[in-house]
């Protein structure tokens, strides 16, 4: 054989070796226990106490409302009052034309004057009669009728006083007060209508705003518990108050109490109509306006909450969890969800003070895997620094 044949079957040799070689190479290259760890974000988990509540829908309702009406007839000549402007108790707020009433006032008053000229008359006549009856040249009956005339003349003085004083009140009544004190919206009647005594139309409607009820719907057994002093036993702390959402999601500033409960269960719903009342000084609540009510039902003990990011659902629809163990090694958790909190499952079975609950890189990971866990960063505020000049 020549020497290039022998070199060229030294090559071929030497080729089927290495190729029998990669195989067992790459099968140890790409064995699972050499992989390195999957790298995951974990939130280690602490041990609170949460208190339950309940969101219940409700509306806005004006603490207190009173229409304005006349109580006299005539045509308004003046408006006192700026609209969606406060109002006291007794403010002036239309004055209708008082003329007529003025004139009816100087009647009555004449006719009091008169009254009581008749009776000074009649009461001296009766005076008379009795002094001359004394000495003997009177009669009874003369004293009688003297005493009758006296005594008609006296209840008309009256009856002419009282028409003076129901005078005196129209003409009070032709300057329309404010009945209530709040904020009062838009007029209903202009410079120049007929009012009448009475009629059914308000000339403006004046809403006490501060503070405002809200009225929510709850079902009759939470309320029977709340009656009871079950709540506010579960609640530990004795706290009642209740926090209000407002229909941008925002949670209004103020806390309420809940002051009243409709006496009375809807058949068909089963549900009771609560009122709640909170303070309203910036007039931030109007009437009328959707919000949600978070009531508080029940305080647990020792449960944690988990980012919702971080719990997942298996095939039937379970809650489950991944938790990283101190060997880094993934477990999966059933879970008991009490209730949702923000961003955050309140669970009370399934996760305990001290997991690493895994949030991030979920969809690369299984239960047994060995994993690089890492613990999530605060969120960071950035510092706004001022451009400086050249």
């Amino acid at each position: 054989m020549s020497y290039l044949g022998i070199k060229f079957r030294r090559v071929v040799l030497a080729g089927a070796m290495l190729l029998m070689a990669m195989p067992v190479a790459f099968a140890q290259s790409a064995a699972p226990g050499e992989r390195p760890p999957q790298a995951v974000t974990v939130v280690t988990l602490a041990e609170q106490d949460i208190t339950l509540t309940a969101t219940l829908p409700g509306r806005i309702v004006a603490s207190a409302l009173a229409e304005v009406r006349p109580q006299v007839n005539g045509i308004i000549i003046r408006r006192t009052f700026e609209e969606g402007a406060n109002v006291a108790l007794g403010d002036p707020m239309y004055r209708i034309d008082p003329d007529s009433y003025e004139a009816r006032v100087a009647a009555a008053r004449a006719q009091v004057a008169q009254a009581e000229a008749k009776y000074t008359a009649s009461r001296k006549e009766a005076e008379r009669a009795a002094e001359l009856i004394g000495r003997g040249v009177s009669t009874e009956q003369r004293l009688e009728n003297a005493a009758a005339v006296r005594d008609a003349d006296a209840a008309a003085l009256k009856v002419a006083k009282a028409d003076l004083q129901s005078a005196e009140i129209d003409l009070k009544r032709t300057t329309i007060r404010a009945p209530l004190a709040g904020v009062v919206g838009r007029s209903l009647t202009t410079q120049g209508a007929l009012v009448t005594a009475g009629q059914a139309t308000p000339l403006a409607v004046i809403r006490t705003l501060d503070p405002v009820h809200v009225d929510v719907t709850q079902s009759a057994a939470e309320l029977l518990e709340w009656r009871r002093g079950r709540t506010r036993e579960k609640l530990g702390d004795g706290s009642t108050e209740v926090t209000l959402i407002l229909a941008d999601g925002e949670v209004f500033p103020h806390t309420g109490e809940m002051t009243a409960a409709e006496p009375h269960v809807d058949e068909l719903t089963g549900v009771v109509t609560l009122r709640m009342e909170f303070a309203n000084p910036e007039h931030l609540l109007l009437p009328g306006m959707y919000v949600q009510v978070k009531m508080p039902q029940r305080v647990l003990k020792n449960v944690v909450l988990a980012p919702q990011q971080g719990v997942s659902r298996d095939r039937r629809g379970r809650p489950i969890a991944f938790v990283a163990n101190a060997d880094d090694v993934v477990e999966q958790r059933e879970l008991t969800i009490a209730q949702a909190q923000g961003s955050h499952w309140v669970i009370t079975d399934g996760l305990k003070a001290g997991d690493r609950l895994i949030i991030e890189g979920l969809q690369k990971i299984g239960p047994q895997m060995k994993v690089a866990p890492e613990e999530r960063k605060p969120p960071e505020t950035t510092a706004t620094t001022a451009p400086s000049s050249n």
